[in-house]
């Protein structure tokens, strides 16, 4: 049996994800579903780096008026802008250097 983060790292070498697509493809549910598969993104991307690979990160964006946050492994709540909830959520990918 695969771990977590095993399971992760699989995930993300076939394509570009979303936290909630993370967590819904591992059938984790509630409410912090989201905030574990985040803190599982930060352990990964040490893992990566180790072994020589990357985790890509397409940042966060406003769905409202287009401001794109830095890439960072957080989803953020509200734009800075515009002060929308409306935000696209980040989405990870493993890449090579």
């Amino acid at each position: 049996m695969m771990t977590r983060r095993a399971r992760i790292i699989k995930l993300l070498e076939e394509r570009d994800y979303s936290p909630s697509e993370i967590a819904s493809a591992l059938d984790l549910r509630g409410k912090g579903s989201r905030r574990l598969v985040i803190e599982e993104l930060r352990v990964v991307q040490k893992i990566l780096k180790r072994e020589g690979r990357v985790l890509l990160i397409k940042p966060a964006e406003c769905r409202s008026c287009g401001f794109v946050f830095k890439p960072e492994i957080k989803i953020p709540s509200r734009c800075p802008r515009c002060r929308s909830e409306w935000i696209e959520e980040p989405r990870f990918k493993i890449g090579t250097r």
